[in-house]
């Protein structure tokens, strides 16, 4: 029997099968055995075969190929991965200047996951009624930086409702993944765009201005116009993996474009004579910020601070 996994609490799935039961279940061992370098080799959003037991419970048998999925390493200093979520449509990454603060850093390693594996980001930055002066200022320099590489963004208070009918029509008849740091208001938006769902909501840490994780698993919520919401733990650092070096200029559009005028064909953009990414950011046609990002996930192929920082 086919279905779709709407949940994953760790140790059990929650399948739904295309004639509508939920089933809790687990995985058969020999998917550990299949050289697949993953905290979990089975995703929210992923179609997958099941077999039925006598208790009512199943045993996943396969996974159907994925069109798509984000990810992101695993730990620190762990070279396994976990798949965050799978065949989606798109993905909104919710963006606090502050309270707590998302760094571009930050913003720049979730977009080119996006990018290598193909899934669309819009941006949206939240918590719009908290800003002061000065986060407005810089909330509105990241929207020109990036709505001007060709990533949508859109403010909004999720509190109180205010951009919220924009949002629903992006997110209608379409699977969407809902990701940020845990206090960025990602409960509060499905709170207001699902009735009835009541997700618990979390306080920010006053002290270190940084959320508090109040999502402990992945899961699908069907959305009333039609479409899914996933929703996901907080992440903290988002460690990039499966990147080869000489790719990773091509998951920054604008990198990858001023990339073509380069005197070498295997240019990392560092240090070589004749680069034009280099010039590029020279004449401020790169933004600094996300030269440093793509610098910066170059070095994760010698060290993993990225946690420490972001």
């Amino acid at each position: 029997m086919k279905g779709l996994v709407i949940k994953n609490t760790g140790s059990w799935y929650t399948v739904r099968t295309d004639d509508g039961r939920d089933i809790e279940s687990k995985i058969k061992g020999n998917f550990r055995l299949k050289d697949i370098k993953s905290t979990n080799p089975v995703a929210v959003g992923d179609r997958v075969v099941i077999d039925i037991n006598a208790e009512g419970t199943a045993f996943i048998s396969a996974i159907e190929d994925r069109k798509n999925y984000i990810i992101r390493r695993a730990s620190n200093l762990s070279k396994q991965a976990h798949i965050i979520a799978a065949n989606l449509d798109q993905a909104m990454l919710i963006v606090t200047v502050n309270y707590p603060i998302t760094t571009p850093i930050f913003i720049d390693r979730f977009l080119a996951t996006a990018e290598a594996y193909r899934v669309p980001v819009k941006l949206v930055f939240n918590k719009i009624d908290r800003y002061l002066p000065e986060d407005v200022k810089q909330m509105e320099a990241l929207i020109e930086l990036y709505s001007a590489i060709g990533y949508p963004c859109a403010k909004l208070c999720a509190k109180k409702g205010e951009g919220l009918d924009a949002l629903k029509a992006d997110l209608k008849n379409r699977i969407t993944l809902l990701s940020g740091h845990s206090g960025v208001g990602k409960s509060t938006l499905i709170n207001q765009l699902i009735p009835g769902v009541n997700l618990r909501t979390g306080d920010i840490s006053e002290y270190h201005n940084k959320g508090m994780h109040t999502t402990t698993f992945s899961e699908m919520i069907p959305l009333p116009e039609g479409g899914y919401l996933i929703d996901t733990p907080g992440i903290k650092g988002f460690g990039t993996i499966e990147m080869e070096d000489t790719e990773i200029s091509h998951y920054f559009p604008e990198i990858f474009q001023q990339s073509a005028n380069c005197r070498f064909n295997n240019c990392t953009h560092r240090h070589e004579p004749g680069c034009a990414v280099l010039e590029a950011v020279k004449e401020g046609v790169i933004s600094e910020s996300r030269y440093k990002s793509y610098l910066n996930i170059l070095e994760d192929r010698t060290e993993s601070k990225y946690r420490e920082e972001y």
